[in-house]
């Protein structure tokens, strides 16, 4: 928790309650359910929570905005970025429904209300539209766009700052994905945000 609150504070306390619950939740959960390698699982706040809260460094997302996280696994980015902000709606979306039991019971037992869960693949949901598409290191950046646009609500015309699009967590070298993809994205750093040395070579990408 100590190298969350090096960066952040203003927290309530049922946000501290809530990151603070996260790391034995999921080791208990890991013994029956491989959601977090092994090796990560000493290092859950700065590979897990820490990373996801890297997007709310570069985004404030306004109250009641409406966010997918797409290929979301075991609840990364979506639930931390869910307790930080309270007043928005995310819904985590995966095709492996095992690890969506574990976001499940996370959600529930430290009382997260602003999350939804689906057992569905991106491609298939036709119902639903969302401001932003978040994702973390799930499919090369193409696939994730092609995935995300057609979810993803049209930006109004009279209000060209709002925060529409794709914003996904990336590493290594980019640059021959970023060029197949025929995108342009907005690249951020991670560890010109964070200065601990796992974030070398992470990146924040976002496509509007």
């Amino acid at each position: 928790m100590k190298i969350i609150e090096k960066y952040f504070s203003d927290f309530t306390e049922k946000q501290l309650q809530q990151f603070d619950a996260l790391k034995s939740l999921y080791e208990e959960w890991n013994q029956k359910i491989n959601v977090i390698s092994r090796k990560d699982i000493d290092h859950f706040y700065e590979h897990h929570v820490l990373h996801s809260l890297s997007i709310a460094t570069q985004f404030n997302f306004p109250d009641e905005y409406q966010i997918m996280d797409l290929g979301s696994g075991g609840g990364f980015p979506g639930i931390p970025l869910a307790i930080f902000f309270p007043n928005v709606h995310f819904h985590l979306v995966d095709s492996i429904n095992k690890k969506l039991k574990v976001v499940e019971a996370v959600v529930e037992t430290i009382d997260l209300r602003n999350v939804t869960v689906q057992h569905t693949r991106a491609e298939d949901i036709k119902d639903k539209k969302f401001d932003v598409v978040v994702s973390r290191a799930v499919a090369p950046l193409k696939d994730l766009w092609y995935w995300s646009n057609p979810l993803l609500k049209k930006k109004p015309v009279d209000q060209p700052k709002k925060i529409t699009g794709l914003i996904c967590l990336k590493g290594g070298d980019l640059s021959k994905e970023i060029h197949e993809s025929g995108l342009r994205p907005r690249v951020w750093e991670i560890s010109k945000i964070f200065d601990e040395e796992f974030f070398k070579e992470k990146y924040i990408l976002s496509i509007s």
